[in-house]
């Protein structure tokens, strides 16, 4: 998908505040000889930037407005490195706000629903983004932010919430204890606005069926505003976009080329309006495709598939590089096999060895699907790792993510 004249004009003004900002970009626009982009390819010789140029701007070298101007910092988690600090103008806050209003009204949520908010506030994106869009819709916001599931579940019923926003680790673990503590009939959750992470179908059914909920995956990263600037409609697993905030390509991650519209590859950003820290050609590493089919609801705007994986995520097991998307779907060939599972690689006396935890989702034959799991990744993948079928609970509930993958070669 080309970028449209009128983006291009979007992006030339903020070539513009960039260099006379003289931020990490613009001094790399500087270095480019970077003018006024006329055409589609004048866009694609823009250079990329990436999560570590933004990691050495810190802490305000991304600024791209007077300091007067910044009504708030957001950060990323910075467990890699330094943290990512995202400057944000009243502007901004503002327009996240909208974009996430619109995705409350994807999922057909009104103002007479309440949104009971359990991701996290603070310095990240998460609870705070929830919230501004619920309020730009004028629904009751109830913000629970993360754990106490028991005080979680005692509001859920006194106040009746309608909509549960949460990460799909987490809106298991509630089901799970929904479930278990036999309150199903006291819930009035009606639809559920599930982001953060990545999540398989047989996750999604599970949620889905256990709370009696629709489910709509909202998408978003704390460097460009945070979650809100997409979501997928009813019936449909590809997300709109808002192409009149950003411009979104897709890149082959070896490469840098933008790739033929269907074809998977890497999602990189463009902010079109963002005042604070704008980005241009941000690598987000998530992998992608553009859905070119049109949606059966009728939005005019674009839509991209569901998250994939990422480009970083890759493991490296005895010389094979496995994706944790590829054992997911080895995993959802199995009816017996339930949505939880964890992979854990190590090295032992000169080898690598891989380690599959799955929960069983009722069968006892336990031997029998571990040989066939085991057969199966040595079939599509080229190694056979060691499968351990489990019962259900036994792998570890998050209020959080879910942290599916343990490489204790590193720790």
């Amino acid at each position: 998908m080309r970028i449209s004249q009128k983006q291009l004009e979007l992006v030339n003004r903020q070539i513009e505040r960039l260099i006379a900002a003289d931020n990490f970009y613009g001094r790399r626009l500087k270095e480019a000889g970077v003018g006024r982009l006329e055409t589609p390819d004048d866009f694609l010789a823009l250079p990329f930037s990436e999560k570590q140029d933004l990691r050495d701007a810190y802490p305000l070298g991304l600024m791209a407005c007077r300091e007067e101007e910044v009504v708030r910092i957001h950060s990323s988690s910075g467990t890699t490195g330094k943290p990512v600090i995202i400057p944000y103008t009243a502007k901004d806050v503002d327009d996240w706000g909208e974009m996430f209003k619109r995705c409350y009204e994807f999922a057909g949520c009104t103002n007479r629903d309440r949104i009971q908010i359990t991701p996290g506030y603070g310095l990240w994106t998460a609870g705070i983004g929830f919230q501004n869009g619920c309020e730009k819709l004028g629904a009751m916001a109830i913000p629970m932010g993360p754990g106490n599931t028991d005080k979680q579940l005692q509001m859920m019923m006194d106040m009746k919430s309608t909509v549960i926003c949460a990460t799909s680790s987490y809106a298991l673990l509630l089901a799970e204890e929904i479930e278990k503590r036999g309150i199903k009939d006291k819930i009035c959750l009606r639809k559920g606005v599930i982001g953060s992470e990545r999540w398989g179908e047989k996750m999604r059914k599970r949620i889905s069926t256990e709370l009696g909920i629709e489910l709509y995956d909202i998408y978003g990263l704390t460097e460009i505003y945070g979650p809100g600037i997409g979501i997928n409609c009813l019936g449909e697993t590809g997300m709109h976009y808002w192409d009149d905030y950003l411009y979104l390509e897709i890149i082959d991650p070896a490469t840098g080329k933008p790739v033929p519209d269907g074809e998977q590859g890497e999602i990189v950003i463009t902010t079109l309006v963002k005042e604070g820290a704008p980005l241009i050609r941000f690598r987000t590493h998530d992998i992608s495709r553009i859905v070119t089919e049109p949606c059966h609801c009728g939005s005019r705007f674009p839509r991209i598939d569901v998250i994939s994986g990422r480009s970083d995520d890759m493991m490296k097991v005895k010389g094979v590089n496995v994706f944790p998307k590829q054992i997911e779907e080895i995993l959802a060939l199995f009816p017996e096999l339930s949505s939880e599972y964890q992979i854990r690689i190590s090295h032992l006396d000169g080898k690598d060895s891989m380690r599959i935890y799955v929960e069983s989702s009722g069968s006892n034959d336990f031997a029998a699907l571990q040989k066939k799991v085991a057969e199966t990744v040595k079939s599509r993948i080229g190694f056979t790792p060691l499968v351990y079928v489990v019962e259900l609970g036994f792998l570890p509930r998050s209020e959080k993510k879910s942290k599916r993958v343990i490489d204790e070669r590193f720790q």
